[in-house]
């Protein structure tokens, strides 16, 4: 069976005094129908780039190359009338600021209805009630009363819950989100993360997964994709990722994280030296070889190949070239 989702060579860019910024470089990407896909890095790696260009919705940049199928269909020849159609029915997106997203003069349930009246032809009363019913499933407490209130008067959590329910009032196959526990506080990620498993459960999902942060990827994730400058340079099951990682990048983020326990009195975290490349003129060769403590001669020059390790385990590192002596 094809993967529900396929980006072959994606190739997004942004304009710039200086040129072209590449915030994503020739991306290869495929998920697998009911898999939770992590994709992970540091801020300006090219994460949220990758899931806005999925839905075409990169303006005031461009998406200059590639291909993104999705259910069999290639996005990128869509009109834009059907891809209205496939945004929301198709592919439901959580945005990573749910306070931004949300309109700030409209009540919850009307924000939640109107995907329902737009996608499936609902009346207002019937969105309304199906509105209600949605908020409940995301576990937002008392969704009569909230479904009339406005995002200020929502806590972070509770906006993050309503976000979810307008990203699933389609029924989408696929749920893209986007940070989705990002300046909440620990307990309420907990709880956000165990909805995201119960939905994903009750609504039979894909989920796309954007995130920097390895401990979601460790609750959540089947597979994870670790980017940098643009490109993805790690691809592996989580499991295998957290215990043997192969990309001397992604083993600098891991111990760039705190132990468990970790009181935060008496250690320091290993922080990854260094600053991100300049988008609009990376290094030759490895865009990641000017950080990396295992550089060596090709490296420097030498743009390295996207290799298949045993497994089916992904890594773009001379470290793993046959010919490497």
């Amino acid at each position: 069976m094809p993967p529900l989702l396929s980006i072959e060579g994606l190739d997004v860019r942004y304009d710039s005094p200086r040129g072209d910024v590449r915030a994503v470089d020739g991306l290869d990407l495929a998920l697998e129908a009911g898999e939770t896909y992590a994709l992970v890095g540091e801020s300006g790696c090219g994460k949220t780039a990758t899931a806005y260009a999925i839905l075409r919705l990169v303006e005031p940049g461009r998406i200059a190359g590639g291909r993104i199928l999705f259910q069999g269909r290639d996005l990128m020849t869509l009109s834009e009338k059907e891809m209205r159609r496939v945004r929301g029915s198709g592919i439901g997106f959580a945005f990573q600021e749910p306070g931004a997203a949300l309109n700030p003069v409209m009540k919850i349930g009307t924000q939640v209805g109107e995907s329902l009246r737009i996608h499936r032809g609902l009346s207002r009363k019937e969105a309304w009630r199906e509105a209600v019913r949605l908020l409940a499933a995301v576990s937002l407490p008392d969704p009569e009363r909230q479904a009339k209130s406005y995002a200020h008067e929502l806590s972070g959590g509770m906006k993050q819950r309503a976000m979810l329910a307008i990203a699933l009032s389609c029924r989408p196959a696929l749920l893209i989100a986007d940070e989705p526990t990002s300046a909440l506080d620990v307990t309420i990620q907990a709880q956000i993360l165990d909805l995201l498993r119960k939905l994903k459960a009750d609504y039979n999902l894909t989920v796309l997964l954007i995130t920097h942060d390895f401990g979601v990827v460790a609750e959540v994730a089947d597979r994870v994709g670790v980017m940098y400058a643009g490109r993805l340079v790690e691809q592996a099951v989580a499991k295998e990722l957290f215990v043997d990682p192969k990309h001397p990048y992604t083993r600098a983020l891991l111990r760039a994280m705190p132990e468990d326990g970790d009181d935060g009195r008496g250690k320091r975290l290993r922080a990854l030296p260094g600053n991100a490349p300049d988008p609009v003129a990376p290094p030759p060769g490895c865009r990641f070889h000017p950080r990396c403590p295992d550089v060596f001669a090709p490296c420097a020059g030498i743009e390295p190949e996207d290799r298949v390790l045993p497994g089916g385990r992904r890594v773009a590192c001379h470290l793993h070239a046959p010919e490497r002596p």
